[in-house]
């Protein structure tokens, strides 16, 4: 997002920019902001389907209508509300094609290019910034001496700071992990913590003695955390312990775990899910589509379910491990089935949910590192009674084009709603899925 300075600022907004959030236009204050009319060409190509690309192009195309109803667009327009700068799509009329660019000029990307650099000759007194997710935009874009920058509205800044939801206390009085054994909970007031969240989990240490623990915001005071078994899967580790009572917690309607692969996320979240079927009228357990070799899935032969069952097939997977606890004559392992029979269970793509009122569901949101910040607050936001939403994913196994572990919809969540009561978020950074999985996430 652009601040305030005394120089007038013009934004040259990429075609990237506008498909990661379609209202980027009204984020840069009272700048204006120009729309290279190759944008307008591309998003058009991107408007059918049901993909979340798709849906931002649709929704830019929609503002821009909406904006031009009493203005023509040719012209610095003031479409972009009060307090808020003027906005124009230049055309190729616009362009000074005497300006001399060591680039093909027939791509779009470097008709973009030198729409920026044609406004910055005409305006001279303001100073023109090319806006992009694209790197190699930005690198081409400096390479001629132009200011270029990433889209940092919803970026976070100190990444290596994010809440952990964790934290791990030494030298606490033993009497006092004593009475925490005895009687489940405890006084906060002795621990004496600072800037700590509600829900936060806690590692309480004296000597060889040790506890898990969490803070009840509800309740003002400290309370154990058990491993115990859910369908016959039980925690490994205290990051687990930790996932699974937020999981079962009624009280916590928005969770966020983050972890490496095979640290058991989405194993966690399907199993707990299982637990709460009855609190629920269904469980929604889904993902992001993100194509191979930019493909959409019109390419791939068969019907709509041959399409996207490739896409969900690791959430079966862990399906199949919850039922693989059980013989087949075990009530458990027929009670999954049913579930699924009946589309108790249900496992779609994340398009398929779009303009649904998530209302009486426990929904399971996998791969949540390839949502921007802009499609989860949308998940949440069609968050309806009796639902709780989980998000999953590792921010450093990112598979959408633009998004970093920085400007990830993931990232996002956990550190704008931290400090929520109805939030709760554990970082887990122990593998348990195999000894060789864990050789690759620590050594390659």
């Amino acid at each position: 997002m652009a601040k305030a300075s005394s120089q007038k600022k013009i934004y040259v907004l990429d075609t990237s920019v506008i498909l990661h959030e379609h209202e980027a236009v009204n984020n840069f204050e009272d700048n204006d902001v120009a729309i290279p009319i190759q944008v307008l060409e591309e998003l058009d190509g991107f408007k059918k389907g049901n993909s979340t690309i798709s849906y931002e192009a649709r929704s830019f195309i929609r503002l821009l209508n909406e904006a031009s109803r009493n203005h023509m667009l040719s012209d610095w327009a003031p479409v972009l509300g009060k307090g808020k700068g003027k906005l124009k799509v230049i055309m190729h009329s616009d362009l000074d094609t005497n300006i001399r660019s060591e680039f093909d000029d027939r791509k779009n990307d470097n008709k973009i290019i030198l729409a920026a650099l044609s406004l910055r000759k005409k305006h001279r007194t303001k100073k023109v910034i090319l806006v992009s997710k694209d790197i190699c935009l930005r690198v081409k874009a400096k390479s001629l001496g132009l200011d270029a920058e990433d889209y940092e509205a919803g970026k976070i800044k100190n990444l290596d700071k994010l809440f952990s939801g964790k934290d791990t206390l030494e030298n606490v009085d033993a009497s006092y992990i004593d009475a925490l054994f005895e009687n489940g909970f405890a006084d906060p007031a002795p621990l004496k913590l600072k800037n700590h969240a509600d829900n936060q989990f806690f590692i309480l240490k004296s000597g060889k003695k040790s506890v898990l623990a969490k803070f009840n915001y509800q309740e003002k005071r400290i309370e154990r955390v058990d491993k115990k078994a859910i369908y016959r899967i039980k925690p490994r580790n205290s990051e687990q312990a930790f996932a699974m009572d937020a999981l079962l917690n009624p009280d916590i309607k928005l969770i966020t775990i983050r972890g490496i692969a095979g640290s058991g996320k989405t194993l966690l979240a399907i199993a707990c899910a299982l637990e709460q079927r009855s609190m629920f009228h269904q469980i929604f357990v889904t993902r992001p589509i993100v194509p191979l070799s930019n493909k959409d899935l019109g390419y791939l032969p068969g019907d709509v379910k041959d399409k996207v069952d490739p896409y969900m097939q690791p959430i079966w997977d862990n399906l199949r491990y919850i039922k693989s606890q059980f013989s087949q004559g075990d009530k458990e392992y027929q009670r999954i089935d049913d579930l699924v029979a009946n589309d108790k269970i249900s496992v779609a793509p994340l398009a398929f949910i779009r303009g649904r009122t998530l209302t009486n569901i426990f929904f399971i949101v996998d791969e949540a590192q390839n949502l921007t910040p802009h499609e989860v607050k949308t998940i949440i936001s069609r968050a309806g009674e009796n639902t709780k939403i989980v998000f999953t994913g590792d921010i450093n196994q990112i598979d959408t084009p633009y998004l970093d572990a920085e400007s990830n919809g993931l990232s996002y969540i956990i550190d704008k709603v931290k400090s929520h009561p109805l939030f709760c978020h554990i970082t887990m950074e122990k593998g348990e899925r195999s000894e060789l999985a864990n050789l690759a996430n620590e050594l390659l």
